[in-house]
């Protein structure tokens, strides 16, 4: 059984919220979410970008002339 989780704490400073205090789990939770929100940017961006595909065979022979 998954233990609850506490909400976050907002912490105020002259009456606005400045931080916010989270439990581990939802940190580690939240910067996963953020790197894979991260990846997926990046995938689309590079689906963007037109495509070069080469012959294996001449990638080889190109390498093996240099």
């Amino acid at each position: 059984m998954k233990a609850m989780q506490r909400k976050p704490e907002i912490v105020l400073r002259n009456g606005k919220p400045s931080a916010v205090i989270l439990g581990i789990r939802q940190y580690e939770e939240m910067l996963e979410r953020l790197e894979d929100a991260e990846d997926l940017r990046w995938l689309r961006e590079l689906r963007k970008k037109p495509r070069h595909a080469r012959n294996f065979e001449d990638v080889v022979a190109e390498i093996e002339s240099a």
